[in-house]
């Protein structure tokens, strides 16, 4: 593997450098990854939204949206966050944009118990989203990324 040294310090900066780089000099990206017997890395998200905390468990945002966007018949698109909570530290949130056409033919209209209900078997309770909001569009910056603590002060604005 080759591996390349970009950088090793905050230019002028001694203060920024001891805050972001690790004692034996690797830069803190904030990057959440996991590491599996062979080797691989997998990248899990952003440590400041990516990772939820509720009730004492962390979870991975990311699995969220991907379990959501595999078990729930006609959503387009998913995003997850962590909203604010006294009780649990946070909880889990799930924003959605639906397929046009499943709009139409869908018997019932999505809501948060049939939503929950298509996460059931495949999510642990405490990772399925307490929280629903349906949107017509999620919103994106110019290099594709959803800004994720943009999105709660937009949806939730008691968040900011």
């Amino acid at each position: 593997m080759l591996i390349i040294d970009v950088t090793y310090r905050y230019w002028q900066n001694p203060t920024a450098t001891k805050k972001e780089f690790t004692d034996d000099g690797f830069f803190k990206t904030g990057d959440i990854a996991l590491r599996d017997e062979s080797g691989a890395y997998f990248i899990q998200g952003r440590a400041s939204v990516d990772i939820i905390k509720s009730g004492g468990y962390k979870i991975s945002a990311l699995d969220v949206e991907r379990e959501i966007l595999a078990h729930v018949p006609g959503v387009k698109e998913a995003v997850v966050v962590g909203l604010d909570d006294p009780e649990w530290g946070q909880r889990v949130a799930a924003v959605v944009m639906i397929e046009d056409e499943n709009q139409e033919k869908e018997k019932e209209p999505m809501d948060l118990k049939t939503f929950r209900n298509h996460l059931r078997q495949d999510l642990a309770p405490y990772k399925i989203p307490s929280v629903l909001k349906i949107v017509d569009q999620i919103e994106r910056n110019a290099m594709g990324k959803v800004n994720k603590k943009e999105l709660i002060v937009k949806l939730w604005p008691k968040h900011e």
